[in-house]
C-alpha cells in the first residue's frame, strides 16, 4: 500500500498529497455494489417487504386550474381488496412542504398544500389515492373514481405567459440580471455580429427505476424506504409537513436506479405517508410511467437570445445572453441558462438577463445540468455562427477567447485547462480533417459533418455533510454517511478515498450510506456529492488520527508526533519518511485495551467558493451523418475531452461522462415533452411516445481527460456527473450544419426541420 500523508485538505488552499499520488485513487475499480445488483441482492425502495402492506393507486386531475365540484368514490370503495380511498375530504391535516432553497433542510418541489382542499393547480395533480391489497386492485379502483370539476381560467400557453415575464429574485443565489458595460451599444456598432433566437422544449425525467416508496408508521415514528437523492432533507421536510421532530422520521435509500435531479421529494411520498397513517397499515407507492409524467417535474421550456459582437482580430466585444423560462409561481427552479455565458469567454461587455414566465403547470425541477445543458446549446451554436462569419476555425476561435480570469466575477480560476482539453480532443478526434464548407463531404445519400462545442458546469460543495469512521482492532474500517448511490459509484469512490488515507486494502473498508440514521449528507445534485462527502471523510480521518495518536501514548514509536507528521500505511500509522517509526492499528488499540475506535466529523464550510472561480469544463466533438433523402440524423462518432480536476476512479468516471453524453444526444435529437396548451396536459406521457436514445442511436463514445488536480478542492477533484451533457446539444447541431448547411435553433433536431 502506497504511503500517503495525513495532511488534511483545507479550503484555505493547503495542499493534500492525496490529490497527486497514485494508488487506489484514480484506479479503474469496479463498483462494489455491482455484484449485489447483478445477483438481485440490492434492495430498492419498491422491494422492501412489510406485513399487511397496502398498494397505492392515484387519480390525476384533468384540468389545469379549478376546483373539485364533486368526487364520487363509492364504486372504487366497493371493489374487492380496497381498504381506503383518500381525498381532500378525509386526508390528514398537513402543512405545505417548505420549498427547496428556502432553508438548508427544505426539499419541497413546490410550496403548494397537498390534498388539503378542493383547489386544482395543474393538469395531473393527485385528487385521490386508493389503497388496496394489490397494485392491480388499486389501479382498477382508481379508474372508477368519478370527479367533476369547475374549471377556472388558466395560463397554459407559453406565449401568453411571456407577456408577463419578469426576472426572479435570484437565480440559485446569483442575480438574474448582470451587465458589464453597454453590450447593446457594442453590438450595434460591431462590423461582425450575430443576433439569434433559440428555443428548447420541456423534457421529462425517465430514470429506469420508477419513483417508489414503502412507508410505515409505528406510533408517531415514520419510516420511508425511498428512491431518493436527498434523504436528510426529505426526512426534515416530511417531519415539517406532519409536525414531527426530524428524529421521528427515518428515510432509507441505499440504492437508486437513476436520479439525474428527479429523485427528490414529490407529492407521492407525502400522500403515501398520509394514506398509511389514515389506514393504519404500511403502504407501497410505485408511480406508473404515466404517473412520473403527471407528478414529477423535469426540464422546462425556454426561449433564449444570444447576440455576439466581434472585433476584426477575433475577440468578443459584446456577449448578450437573455431569455425566459416557463415556471410556476410555487417553485424556484428558473433553469439557469445564462450561467455558462458568465464564466466561459472573455468579452469587453456583457448583458445577461433571465426571466421567468409563470404558468399553471407541474413544477419543473433540476434535470442533469439544469440551465447549463440548454444554455450551452444556445451559446455554443451562436459562437459557431460567429466563428463562421469571421472565417475562423471554431476550435481556434474558442481557444482565442479563453479568459485569464473569470470574466464576470474577476475571481482567479482555481485551475483551468480547457485549452489543453481542446488541443487533446481535436487531435484525438481528427478535427483537422473537417471541411469548413458545409455539404462538402458525403457518402451516397449521407451528408457528413463535424461540429464542436464547449461544456461547462460549476463546482459545488454544499455544506452540512458529515462522516463517521470506525476502525477495528482486526484492521477493518467502516465509513458511514447518509449519502446516495444512484449508480455513479459513490460507495466505491469513497471507499477508495478512505482506504488510501488509512493505508488499508480496499477489501478491508466498507461504506454505509442511504440512511438518515447515519451522519447527515447534502443532496446528491449539482455534481457536489463526491466533494461534499469526501471533505467529510477527510475531516473524520483527521479526527481519527488524532484519536489514535492519543491512544498510542508515550510507549508508542509514534509518541510526540502530530497529525501532519504521520501517514497511513500497511494497516497502521507511520512517520512520513521514516520507516522505523511505525505502529499498526491493531497494536495501538490492543495497548489501549480497545476493540475499536469511532470518530465523527463535519466537513468544513465551502470557503473555497468565496475566493475562486471553479468549474468543470469540456471540449465536445461530434460527427454526424444526415440522410439527404429523409433528413434522418445519425451520430457516427463522439468524443468528449474533459478538464475536471483529479479523476478518482477511471472506470466509474468514464461511465459517468458517457452517460452524460448519451443524455445529451437525447436532448439534441429525440427528447421532447409534448404539452397541450389548450388543456395544460402532457400528451406523450409514455415511453412509447417520449423518445430517449436507445442503443442504435448511440455510437461508440470516446472519453479523455486532463487529470490535473485542483488544489482548492477535496482530493483535487471537481464534479463529473453533470458536465458530460453540457455542450453536447450544440456539438450535434453544429455538426448537422456542417453536414447540411442548415442551422437548427429549435430543439430537438428532428427530420422534419431538415427536409
Amino acid at each position: 500500500m502506497s504511503a500517503l500523508a495525513q495532511t488534511s485538505w483545507r479550503p484555505d488552499g493547503a495542499s493534500d498529497p492525496l490529490a497527486t499520488r497514485h494508488g487506489l485513487i484514480g484506479a479503474p475499480v469496479s463498483r462494489i455494489d455491482g455484484p449485489l445488483k447483478v445477483a438481485g441482492q440490492a434492495r430498492f425502495a419498491a422491494e422492501v417487504s412489510m406485513p399487511g402492506l397496502l398498494h397505492a393507486g392515484f387519480v390525476y386531475s384533468s384540468v389545469a386550474r379549478g376546483r373539485i365540484k364533486a368526487i364520487d368514490t363509492a364504486a372504487a370503495e366497493a371493489l374487492p381488496g380496497v381498504a381506503l380511498v383518500m381525498t381532500h375530504r378525509n386526508a390528514p391535516r398537513m402543512k405545505p412542504p417548505a420549498l427547496f432553497g428556502t432553508t438548508p433542510e427544505a426539499a419541497g418541489a413546490s410550496d403548494l398544500p397537498i390534498m388539503q382542499d378542493a383547489e386544482i393547480h395543474w393538469n395531473g395533480q393527485t385528487v385521490a389515492v386508493v389503497l388496496a391489497e394489490t397494485r392491480e386492485q388499486a389501479e382498477e379502483a382508481a379508474a372508477l373514481v368519478a370527479v367533476e370539476y369547475e374549471s377556472l381560467p388558466a395560463v397554459t400557453a407559453f406565449a401568453a405567459a411571456k407577456a408577463h415575464a419578469h426576472p426572479p429574485e435570484s437565480v440559485l443565489g446569483e442575480p438574474a440580471v448582470l451587465e458589464i458595460g453597454d453590450a447593446e451599444a457594442a453590438l450595434a456598432a460591431a462590423a461582425v455580429k450575430v443576433d439569434l433566437t433559440f428555443t428548447t422544449p420541456r423534457q421529462n425525467h425517465n430514470a429506469i427505476e420508477l419513483h417508489a416508496a414503502t412507508i410505515a408508521w409505528e406510533g408517531d415514528r415514520l419510516t420511508i424506504h425511498d428512491a431518493s437523492q436527498l434523504v436528510t432533507m426529505t426526512a426534515a421536510t416530511i417531519a415539517q409537513v406532519f409536525d414531527l421532530d426530524p428524529k421521528q422520521v427515518r428515510v432509507l435509500s441505499p440504492y437508486v436506479g437513476g436520479g439525474f435531479g428527479g429523485k427528490c421529494l414529490w407529492d407521492h411520498q407525502i400522500l403515501g405517508a398520509a394514506a398509511a397513517r389514515l389506514a393504519g397499515r404500511p403502504v407501497r407507492v410505485v408511480l406508473s410511467r404515466e404517473g412520473v409524467f403527471r407528478l414529477v417535474g423535469g426540464r422546462t421550456q425556454t426561449e433564449q437570445r444570444v447576440a455576439l459582437a466581434a472585433t476584426a482580430d477575433g475577440k468578443l466585444d459584446a456577449l448578450i445572453h437573455t431569455g425566459v423560462a416557463a415556471m410556476t409561481a410555487h417553485n424556484a427552479c428558473p433553469e439557469q441558462f445564462t450561467f455558462p455565458a458568465r464564466h466561459l469567454y472573455a468579452a469587453r461587455t456583457f448583458k445577461l438577463v433571465q426571466q421567468v414566465a409563470e404558468m399553471d403547470m407541474l413544477a419543473n425541477t433540476f434535470m442533469r445540468a439544469p440551465g447549463e445543458s440548454i444554455g450551452t446549446f444556445a451559446l455554443e451554436c451562436a459562437i459557431d455562427e460567429l466563428a463562421e462569419k469571421l472565417g475562423a476555425d471554431p476550435v481556434a476561435f474558442r481557444r482565442g477567447i479563453e479568459p485569464e480570469k473569470d470574466p464576470t466575477s474577476s475571481h482567479e480560476f482555481s485551475t483551468r485547462h480547457l485549452n489543453e482539453a481542446y488541443a487533446a480532443g481535436a487531435e484525438r478526434f481528427g478535427w483537422a480533417k473537417r471541411s469548413a464548407t458545409p455539404r462538402a463531404r458525403r457518402d451516397g445519400e449521407w451528408l457528413i459533418g463535424m461540429g464542436c462545442a464547449t461544456g461547462t458546469y460549476p463546482y459545488y460543495r454544499m455544506p452540512g455533510g458529515a462522516a463517521r469512521i470506525t476502525l477495528t482492532a482486526d484492521g477493518r474500517a467502516r465509513v458511514a454517511a447518509a449519502a446516495h448511490e444512484m449508480g455513479m459509484g459513490t460507495a466505491t469512490v469513497q471507499s477508495q478515498v478512505a482506504a488510501e488515507r488509512l493505508g488499508l486494502p480496499l477489501d478491508r473498508v466498507s461504506f454505509a450510506l442511504g440512511d438518515t440514521e447515519l451522519p447527515p449528507s447534502p443532496v446528491a445534485g449539482g455534481s457536489n456529492q463526491t466533494a461534499a462527502i469526501g471533505a467529510a471523510v477527510i475531516a473524520a480521518h483527521t479526527e481519527l488520527v488524532k484519536a489514535l495518536l492519543k491512544l498510542a501514548g508515550n510507549a508508542s514509536p509514534l509518541a510526540g508526533l502530530s497529525t501532519d507528521e504521520v501517514e497511513g500505511r500497511d494497516a497502521g500509522l507511520g512517520k512520513r519518511g521514516d520507516a522505523a517509526r511505525f505502529e499498526s492499528y491493531a497494536s495501538i488499540l490492543r495497548r489501549a485495551g480497545r476493540d475499536e475506535v469511532t470518530v465523527q466529523a463535519e466537513a468544513p464550510m465551502p470557503l473555497e467558493l468565496q475566493k475562486w472561480s471553479m468549474h468543470s469544463t469540456a471540449a465536445q466533438f461530434c460527427e454526424v451523418r444526415v440522410s439527404e433523402s429523409t433528413g434522418e440524423v445519425r451520430v457516427a462518432r463522439f468524443l468528449g475531452s474533459f478538464d475536471c480536476g483529479r479523476i478518482l476512479n477511471a472506470k466509474t468516471a468514464r461511465s459517468q461522462f458517457r452517460g452524460g453524453i448519451v443524455m445529451g444526444l437525447g436532448l439534441a435529437l429525440t427528447e421532447e415533452t409534448l404539452f397541450d396548451e389548450r388543456s395544460g396536459r402532457i400528451v406523450n406521457a409514455t415511453m412509447a411516445e417520449y423518445h430517449v436514445p436507445v442503443h442504435l442511436d448511440v455510437p461508440e463514445i470516446e472519453v479523455i481527460w486532463t487529470d490535473i488536480p485542483d488544489p482548492r478542492t477535496p482530493m483535487g477533484a471537481r464534479g463529473i456527473g453533470e458536465i458530460g451533457i453540457t455542450g453536447v446539444g450544440a456539438a450535434v447541431a453544429n455538426a448537422v450544419y456542417n453536414a447540411t448547411g442548415k442551422r437548427i435553433r429549435d430543439l430537438p433536431i428532428t427530420l422534419d426541420k431538415l427536409l
